[in-house]
This record gives C-alpha cells, structure tokens and sequence, in this order.
C-alpha cells in the first residue's frame, strides 16, 4: 500500500483553496487507497516572525478542521509534527547532505527574504533550511507520493535528491517519493487578484474565504470578486483570469467542468451568485463538524496523541537507520576498542 504524507502549516486560517485543492481530497480518496499521514507541520511556522500563542490557536484550529474535513483516525494518521522528535532528527541529518546552493535556490525561499527584508526585518536562518525538514517529513515515513500544489512541487524535488543522494553515498535506506497533484482546482486563486493563490498567511482577506467564514461572509466575498473585461461568460484561463477562477471554484464544488459550465451563464451575476451558494453548501457540514468537535477538545487531544505515537513508531526505525548509515555511534551501543579487545559501553 503506498504511503501519502501531507501537511498544513498552522500560519494563517485555512483556506477554500487548502479544502478544495488538498484536504477534500485526502479524505475522499488518500485516506481509503493509502497509508496515509497528515500532519500540522508546526515547525515549519516559526522561520518567520510569528507570535507563540498564535501558533498554537492555530494548530488546534487546523488538526480540528483536518478532522471536520473526513479525516478518520481509525483509517489515518492525524498528528502534529513537533510532537514527533523524529522530524528534529532527520532534518540535522539532511543537512549535512544538502548544500547552500540547493538552498538558496528554492524560489520561495527568494521571494520570502525579498519580502522580509523589505520590511525591514532579518531572515532567520530556518527560513533558509526549513526545505530540508520539509524533506524530512516525507522521508522519515517512507513516503511514496506527496500531494502537493505547483508552489511546492520545487521542494518535493529537494526530498528526492537528498535521498538519492543519501542513498549512495551511505547506503539505500530512503524511498524516493513523488510529488503528486490533484485535478480542478488545484490552486483556487485569490479573489481580488487571480494571480495569486488564495493563501492562508494573508492578514487581509477579501479576497479569500476562509473555512470558517459565516455563510454571509462567503457570499460577499465571491460576489465582490474581480473579473474580467468583456461581457461573454468563458472559461480562459489565460486572457478570462478572474471568470476562470470563478468556474473553476464552482466546478470543484459542484463537479462539473469549468468549461462546460460557461456555457450556463450569459451573465457575471448569476455566475457569482451560483458561485457564492455553492461554496456555502460545501462548507456547511464542514463547519458544523467543526463545531460539534471544539465541543469535545479532549477527543482531538486524544486523536493527536494517538496519531504521534503512530507516527513515531512509524519514523524511528527510518531515521535511525539513516543515523547509523551516516556514521553515529548508536545509543547504548556495545563497541570493542580498536587493539584492546575490551568491551566499551556507550
């Protein structure tokens, strides 16, 4: 059975874009046809700026909307990743096979210090690193395939070369995985700017729809949302960005083909407001889980507890045959001294 690891990062609410482009998918189909992980990657929020108390609000928040999403922990694992010392572990490791030039490389790592230091701010070293704990998320499991959107496909790549190269350097100890994508709606794009992906690290959302958006929220936000010049109703991702965007978000809730769906409307108006309630009906009964859940925190502890014992049990043989292939000497290890033929215990 192929294994899957996915993961959200805890910086922002999630996202309509998060639902429809990963989440939706790992609980109709990843969850049944994979042995599947899927981790709040806490770590990764702390290469920026960021307040503590916030992070941790948004980590329950994000575990407990992977579950109001279908997420079943008695078919997958729901964790949070620094409860997993594993992922610390293997990142170290990784770092001493990765070099500066693959980092410095990584285009988001480019476009994040363009913008922290026009800000006036310093890049944390992490920020520079964190694709290489990224590539030890995925290795650490044995991973197969990682589902991801175009943004990060550059990093499932690193994870592929840093086990190769692991590979032959200390011996075959990683699975090389493969960056996998979902169909429609891949990567819903912001509202008020179709260029952009509709990110959850956003402080202004107008533009975005948030999981967690009132019903009247939703509707607002989609019928303001921008268009195009012209008046015909087509699907043209190219020359129609914001149409396209439109249709493309509808057909992913409602399955149907953003294409075909053009041919429905002869207005921008009526396809907003199709839109808009469309939305709203997909996030109904993913909010009212989500409420039913933050009614009973002591079970999402108990699933996120559960699911970082899984997980560990899962990673330590991994990493720490990649300590041992890499030359550490194993804890509590019983070594002769080289001539002397004592026992030395470690």
């Amino acid at each position: 059975m192929t294994r899957v690891f996915s993961g959200v990062k805890p910086t922002g609410h999630l996202t309509l874009g998060n639902y429809l482009g990963a989440m939706r998918r790992w609980a109709a189909v990843d969850q049944h046809e994979a042995d599947a992980l899927f981790c709040v990657v806490d770590l990764h929020a702390l290469t920026v700026a960021h307040d503590p108390a916030r992070v941790r609000r948004l980590s329950r928040q994000s575990a407990t909307l992977l579950l109001a999403a279908g997420l079943d922990p008695e078919l997958c694992t729901v964790f949070v990743q620094s409860h997993v010392d594993e992922h610390a572990r293997l990142s170290y490791v990784l770092e001493c096979v990765a070099t500066d030039g693959e980092m410095r490389r990584m285009i988001q790592y480019k476009e994040k210090a363009a913008r922290e230091r026009q800000r006036g701010g310093s890049v944390r070293l992490s920020l520079l690193t964190y694709p290489v704990l990224m590539a030890a998320d995925i290795l650490a499991y044995g991973a197969g395939e990682v589902p991801v959107g175009d943004d990060q496909r550059q990093h499932v790549e690193l994870a592929r070369d840093l086990a190769v190269r692991f590979n032959q350097r200390y011996g075959h100890t990683f699975v090389v995985p493969r960056a996998t994508r979902p169909g429609v709606a891949a990567r819903v794009m912001n509202l008020q700017d179709p260029a952009s992906k509709m990110g959850k690290s956003d402080d202004v959302g107008p533009g975005i729809v948030y999981l967690l958006d009132e019903p009247d929220a939703v509707r607002k936000k989609v019928m303001r949302a921008v268009t195009d010049s012209g008046q015909e109703v087509v699907y043209d991702r190219e020359t129609r960005p914001g149409l396209a965007n439109l249709l493309e978000i509808l057909a992913a809730c409602t399955g149907g083909d953003p294409e075909l769906l053009s041919d429905a409307y002869t207005s921008y108006g009526a396809l907003k407001k199709d839109t808009a309630e469309a939305v709203v009906e997909v996030l109904r009964p993913l909010q009212e889980r989500h409420k039913e859940l933050c009614a009973d925190p002591g079970y999402v502890e108990g699933v996120l507890r559960a699911g970082a014992e899984r997980a560990r049990g899962m990673a330590r043989p991994t990493v720490d045959a990649a300590y041992r292939a890499i030359g550490l000497l194993p804890a509590g290890a019983e070594k002769e001294t080289a001539g002397a033929g004592a026992v030395v215990t470690v």
